[in-house]
């Protein structure tokens, strides 16, 4: 945690009232969350999204929030009705033959409610809180105002990105906000597992869905919390811990496209272990050179190859290039030995990269945003995936999918692929160049401008040069075409 030395404490002491009877005992993590509880529900997300920040709160304050989730009271029945009453212009009557008024989750943001479509489908209807946007709007304002002064008056504050790590949560809050992208998101995700019965997505009903309303086929299965239920109805836990993982490692890296909110409430299984997934208002992206990145950095980290695992952050420009290659992949090792070190069935990979993430300081890496919520999310799969499987080597089950993607997207043919696509978009930019020259030299001829000998030299050697570079292009294109026809 920071240090603001003793006199604001004391201070505080002095004016603030002291902490509420049922308070005292507590660890001052324990009482932040009571407080953010309290707050209201952008300081709970805030809480969460803190949770996954050690570097920045510390190891004790990120466990206790790590332990918040979505507890407020459910708004009345008759509120989520007029909600869906005013989205759709009409009578609940002509959407639903019938509609449960008690929720069956309640959220920060949103809650559900079951119910029946006048075609008989039973459905899951998200229904957004009345006045969320506001009250969350007013909460980042504080938010963004707290972190300009951090990054102000804490120079050691500023490799963190404060502000931008607000602007990153405001962002995907006010997504999360929008119940039209998450049907969009739902959408998407569940035409990326459509060939796969091991992951199941709930069906959009586009025609009961808008800004402040969500309904989705309703799906049936048992928590993956309740490990006991599982248990009781026949379930087999290596079947569902194998279909998560895998399901989460090929969102990662073939789609780059991921559940960002993968707690147990958010995870179903059926009888054949298959996952049933809910609610997709925190989704993440990963591009390709975040993939490539993460990719290798998991094989160079497992296989203790720690110059490697040092040379793909500096390739991924993570450390500044005026820092020690040598002394970083030291401090990789450092990090790695600990963990690596333990038996197979105590490696956790979420450990390591969150132990990597927070080792910044030293080095001067500035926070990678892109990559806070897959750490998060990470970290609450392979969570999920112990509770039930406490022997699970998570190594052991993700390396083929890795090595896999790898192999297609990082090998040899990838690689001439990527050149040959490199290729195409160059020859498909010349047309726009030649049209801006031409376009030039029309503009030139009408203004009657008059150009310096030099000028018109340097002109002249400026096309040869682009004939020859013409040449050379279509000359390598050839090649390559000719290499990918050798490995076909």
């Amino acid at each position: 945690m920071l240090g603001y030395g003793p006199w604001p404490r004391r201070l505080g002491r002095f004016f603030l009232p002291g902490p509420r009877a049922e308070m005292r005992g507590l660890r001052r993590g324990q009482r932040l969350v009571a407080a953010l509880e309290a707050l209201g529900p952008a300081f709970i997300k805030f809480g969460q999204t803190l949770s996954t920040r050690a570097d920045l709160v510390g190891d004790a304050f990120a466990a206790d929030l790590a332990t918040l989730r979505d507890r407020l009271a459910p708004f009345p029945g008759e509120a989520a009705i007029e909600v869906i009453e005013e989205a759709f212009d009409g009578a609940l009557e002509a959407l639903f033959l019938s509609f449960d008024e008690k929720p069956v989750a309640a959220a920060s943001i949103a809650q559900v409610h079951y119910a029946v479509t006048t075609d008989g489908r039973e459905v899951a209807v998200k229904v957004l809180r009345p006045g969320i946007e506001r009250a969350f709007g007013r909460d980042i304002d504080l938010f963004r105002w707290l972190a300009r002064i951090a990054a102000a008056t804490q120079p050691s504050m500023r490799r963190l990105k404060p502000v931008e790590v607000i602007d990153k949560f405001a962002e995907s809050s006010f997504r999360e906000m929008d119940l039209s992208l998450e049907a969009a998101a739902a959408s998407e995700l569940g035409q990326n597992f459509d060939d796969d019965a091991t992951y199941v997505v709930p069906e959009v009903d586009w025609a009961r869905t808008g800004p402040r309303v969500l309904t989705v086929e309703r799906v049936a299965g048992i928590s993956l919390g309740s490990r006991d239920a599982l248990i009781d109805a026949g379930v087999d836990l290596d079947t569902v811990v194998t279909n998560l993982l895998a399901a989460f490692l090929h969102q990662v890296f073939r789609d780059g496209f991921f559940h960002g909110d993968m707690h147990p409430g958010n995870l179903f299984a059926d009888a054949d272990g298959n996952i049933l997934a809910v609610d997709f208002g925190i989704m993440g992206r990963l591009d390709i050179k975040d993939r490539r990145y993460l990719a290798d950095l998991m094989l160079a980290f497992l296989t203790r190859d720690y110059w490697r695992a040092a040379e793909v952050h500096f390739e991924a420009g993570y450390v500044p290039a005026d820092q020690s290659l040598d002394a970083f992949a030291q401090a990789c090792r450092a990090i790695g030995e600990p963990v690596l070190g333990k038996p197979a069935n105590e490696i956790s990979i979420a450990r390591l990269l969150a132990q990597l993430l927070r080792f910044t300081e030293q080095f001067q890496m500035e926070t990678q945003t892109q990559l806070l919520l897959l750490q998060k999310t990470m970290v609450v799969a392979e969570g999920v995936a112990r509770s039930l499987d406490p022997e699970i080597v998570f190594w052991e089950k993700a390396q083929p999918v890795i090595e896999e993607w790898m192999e297609s997207h990082m090998g040899p043919a990838a690689r001439v692929r990527d050149n040959i696509n490199s290729t195409l978009r160059v020859l498909r930019q010349l047309p726009s160049v030649l049209e801006s020259a031409q376009a030039l030299v029309s503009q030139i001829d009408a203004d009657g401008l008059r150009l310096h000998p030099d000028t018109v030299r340097e002109i002249a050697r400026e096309q040869a040069r682009q004939r020859r570079l013409t040449n050379r292009l279509l000359l390598g294109i050839g090649a390559v075409i000719v290499v990918v026809l050798l490995l076909v």
